[in-house]
């Protein structure tokens, strides 16, 4: 093993060649063999191994070899003195080798040599982005699960960073293509992250591009099998890959393979759900990510079907009117409990692909069936009318401060949620039905848009789809889905109807 002044003369030796310096290969060697000694000569070695490397393609790989030594060291100034100097190594077909050490580095604990490794890897990024690519997308499908997990979050954080002369199409193109191999097998956190990495790419930002993201979440969620709702891994993963549609959708961009499923496979079995997130209520989640995809549709060949399962559903929660005893008074102890929340989301759904059905209440159903329909809606609309006023009189004169109290709050939600099924049935009222009225749902943001303005998306990450699987997800544990805000259905003052929000 040579020694400190070893190392120094033979450093020398090389300096002092200059043109010459790849006939020195003995020189380079005893520096190579650097990596063997004390603490004092790893640190020369760490330092000058890298400095003639390009001079000697012959001992690439033994080169290379005793650096990631040194970047395996105890010592850690040792460490990160070799990982600093790694990019330099970063030549021709050596890059993807590099890019390949330094993921598996990112798996460190310690902060400083986590920055290093970052900035490494951001550092032959701008080198060779394909190549650096290579060596990430190696360790994110055949890695450690560490490794996997830091290479996912390095693309999801760093990518966005960097300039448009780096992220061409070609290497966008390598993103997409990489990623949907990956996509083949992922947890829930990985898939949202996906996602974002995805979502953030020039190349998809168009009405095409978009669809092809929509066609991968349709691919994650099994759209083409048959829904099991007592599978609380089919259902998540359902509502979670859902979620992450939601933005994707537009005008241009339609929902309507989401809406169909949810009519034809999910309305029908809403009472049998199961879900491993304790006091998350299931129905409404799907009933408003349901109400939330009805604005985009498309044509839909199952229209009148899907249509008639929306008003089949939605009769469920409107309920008819007690009968009344001789006297008067209602016959029953209970009066029925009226869910607006429910309701809500179901007649706004029904209201969306109404639109484009016009005269199915006229049309398509008998006029008993019409008749019920409008009893049904009166009843609603009765205790509707009185649980407005109930919660305006409460928020009345309260501004501020008095507004912020969870108290408050839900009774802020309440009124919006009243006010948009009020609003709804009055249009349903028309004769004939009229689909004219605009609301925002309860739980959206108000926007102003302005003509011609582009729909927003939303950097949704709530929610993590499992991953996908007939028996549930195939690496690791399924994530737990985090419903979106805006979620109330508490009991509410002191209707007489029994209203639920």
């Amino acid at each position: 093993m040579p020694t400190v002044e070893e190392l120094y003369r033979n450093y020398g030796i090389l300096a002092d060649a200059t043109e010459q310096v790849g006939q020195h290969k003995d020189a380079y060697q005893v520096i190579l063999d650097g990596v063997k000694g004390g603490t004092k000569e790893k640190r020369l070695a760490a330092q000058f191994i890298p400095k003639f490397f390009k001079h000697f393609p012959e001992l690439a790989d033994s080169a290379i070899n005793a650096q990631l030594d040194l970047c395996e060291d105890e010592d850690v100034s040792i460490r990160r003195q070799a990982i600093k100097e790694l990019p330099q190594f970063a030549t021709g077909e050596n890059l993807p080798r590099v890019a390949d050490i330094l993921t598996q580095l990112l798996q460190t604990d310690d902060s400083a040599e986590f920055n290093l490794v970052n900035n490494a890897l951001l550092s032959i990024f701008k080198m060779d982005a394909k190549g650096t690519l290579g060596g990430l997308f190696s360790q994110i499908l055949q890695g450690e699960d560490i490794v996997r997990e830091r290479a996912i979050k390095f693309l999801s954080t760093k990518l966005k960073t960097l300039p448009d002369e780096v992220l061409t199409k070609e290497v966008e193109e390598l993103i997409l293509t990489e990623s949907k191999k990956v996509l083949e097998d992922v947890t829930g956190e990985e898939f949202v992250l996906f996602m974002k990495i995805l979502s953030g790419l020039k190349s998809l930002q168009t009405v095409s591009g978009r669809q092809q993201l929509v066609e991968l979440v349709a691919e994650q969620a099994d759209l083409e099998q048959t829904f099991n709702p007592s599978d609380p891994d089919c259902v998540d993963r359902l509502l979670q890959c859902t979620r992450q549609a939601v933005p994707l959708f537009s005008k241009n961009v339609h929902s309507t393979r989401f809406v169909t499923y949810f009519c034809e496979q999910v309305l029908p079995n809403l009472g049998t759900l199961t879900t491993p997130v304790e006091g998350l209520d299931i129905q409404l989640e799907v009933l408003k990510l349901l109400a939330e995809m009805s604005s985009f549709c498309g044509d839909m060949e199952k229209l009148e079907t899907n249509l008639r399962k929306l008003f089949d559903k939605l009769l469920e929660y409107m309920p008819l009117p007690p009968e009344e005893a001789e006297n008067g008074e209602n016959a029953g102890n209970e009066e029925p409990k009226l869910q607006f929340s429910y309701v809500e989301c179901l007649l706004y759904s029904f209201h969306q692909l109404g639109r484009k059905l016009p005269d199915f209440l006229t049309a398509k159903l008998n006029a008993e069936k019409l008749k019920d329909f409008k009893i049904r809606l009166q009843y609603f609309a009765r205790g509707l009318q009185v649980y407005i006023r109930q919660l305006r009189l409460a928020l009345q004169g309260k501004t501020g401060e008095a507004l912020k109290t969870e108290e408050n709050k839900i009774k802020v939600v309440a009124l919006k949620i009243t006010n948009n099924i009020n609003v709804l049935i009055k249009d349903l009222f028309h004769i004939p039905p009229s689909y004219k009225s605009t609301v925002t749902l309860s739980w959206k943001p108000v926007q102003k848009v302005e003509i011609g303005q582009k729909r927003a998306s939303e950097d949704t990450t709530s929610g993590s789809p499992p991953k996908k699987s007939s028996a549930g997800p195939k690496r690791d544990a399924r994530q737990i889905y985090n419903p979106p805000s805006g979620k109330y259905s508490s009991n509410l003052g002191n209707f007489n109807y029994g209203s639920q929000i």
